[in-house]
């Protein structure tokens, strides 16, 4: 957990302008600030900020709160993930008040999973953009199925190479751990030697409420009845399917 130290550090420096300011333009009148809501349509501006009182407030629907819960009726963060995003833009250090074993290993599994599809997103994307069997499979694939090049791009869509480890091989040299390289989906191994579970595939990388990559959807580009058409990241400690929603990102502010 979060300590009550780091919390108010934060809460300390936070500009209710600047923050909110980050994702609704905002004018000045009088001593507070007037923008157009961002949670219902409106014409006329109807949402107000107090810099003074450090709150919101939308005299259009009702919704008010404070920075903190502008983050998270926003960005859909949960609390602690708001105090994370407020503490990287104020450049505070987080303190954690002592966790369990249990707690600390999650945790650390969370953190080395996002950092792998992290990794994996770069190399899909390289193998699409950069390499002629990804140009001329999976971006051609692309193209014909109507995608514009700045939606390949803002959605990070890659390509696995068909050869049976090409990613395992990135991965491995780059010293990931071959057992949550397995949890992640990514790796399986058979025949006691570690492939790529989505050879062969365009790759549709799966964001969070914060942009992380949380897992991939795999499709299949050559005919083959004994492979699935699709594949998709198994569960584990930072993929939920039943909480993700595939694109929500990109759309929070819409």
């Amino acid at each position: 957990m979060i300590s009550p130290n780091t919390i108010q550090q934060i809460l300390s420096r936070i500009d209710i302008i600047e923050i909110v300011g980050t994702f609704v333009k905002l004018k000045k009148r009088g001593t507070n600030y007037l923008g157009l809501c961002p949670f219902h349509n409106e014409k006329s501006p109807s949402f107000t900020v107090s810099p003074a009182k450090e709150i919101y407030k939308c005299f259009g629907c009702g919704r008010s709160g404070n920075s903190i819960g502008f983050l998270m009726e926003h960005e859909k963060y949960t609390y602690v993930e708001a105090l994370r995003w407020l503490a990287q833009r104020y450049n505070v250090e987080i303190e954690e008040t002592e966790v369990s074993p249990e707690q600390k290993l999650q945790q650390q599994s969370a953190e080395s999973l996002f950092i792998i599809n992290n990794f994996a997103q770069q190399f899909f994307t390289n193998h699409l953009l950069n390499t002629e069997e990804g140009q001329d499979i999976g971006l051609s694939y692309l193209k014909q199925r109507g995608f514009r090049e700045e939606i390949i791009k803002k959605f990070q869509l890659g390509f696995n190479p068909e050869a049976r480890d090409s990613f395992s091989k990135a991965a491995i040299q780059a010293q990931y751990n071959i057992e949550l390289l397995q949890k992640s989906g990514l790796v399986a191994i058979r025949d006691e030697r570690p492939v790529d579970n989505y050879r062969g595939r365009i790759i549709f990388p799966i964001h969070n409420q914060s942009g992380k990559v949380v897992g991939f959807g795999a499709r299949i580009l050559k005919t083959n009845d004994k492979a699935p058409k699709y594949i998709n990241t198994p569960e584990n400690d930072i993929y939920v399917k039943s909480k993700i929603l595939y694109g929500s990102y990109f759309a929070r502010q819409a």
